[in-house]
């Protein structure tokens, strides 16, 4: 290890795991950039990371869940798609959106349905593709 390497700067989040009845992950990408990520956000003050990403989804792509039947499924940390020289810390958590249709909004530019198997030519930000991406 180099010891006059920074270590990355760390932005913490809220992630969504939605997948489809065919076992898709849904992914966003946010105006102006390129990389398809996983819908969520940051936390706004006070809030606890299942609150920010309920937030996150409804303001994002209009799906309403209630914070409490989010499950979690861990902290993980990959480097940042859209800023170099960060690390996300993502509080991910497993969303059952039932039969609510995303549809892109806010900053949402587009979203996609997507597997291991549809994934290459498509840009994936790093916590999706090394943790989430399925098979």
């Amino acid at each position: 290890m180099n010891p006059d390497a920074t270590p990355p700067r760390l932005i913490h989040v809220s992630a969504a795991v939605i997948t489809d009845a065919d076992g898709r992950l849904l992914l966003v990408r946010k105006a102006g950039t390129t990389a398809f990520m996983q819908p969520g956000g940051k936390p706004e003050p006070g809030e606890t990371p299942a609150e920010t990403l309920a937030r996150e989804l409804a303001e994002e792509i209009g799906i309403r869940v209630a914070p409490a039947d989010l499950e979690p499924l861990g902290s993980f940390t990959a480097s940042a798609a859209n800023e170099p020289g960060f690390a996300v810390v993502a509080d991910v958590f497993r969303v059952d959106i039932g039969d609510q249709q995303p549809t892109p909004d806010a900053e949402i530019a587009e979203l996609r349905w997507v597997t291991a198997a549809t994934a290459p030519g498509i840009e994936i930000a790093p916590l999706a593709r090394e943790y989430f991406l399925p098979a």
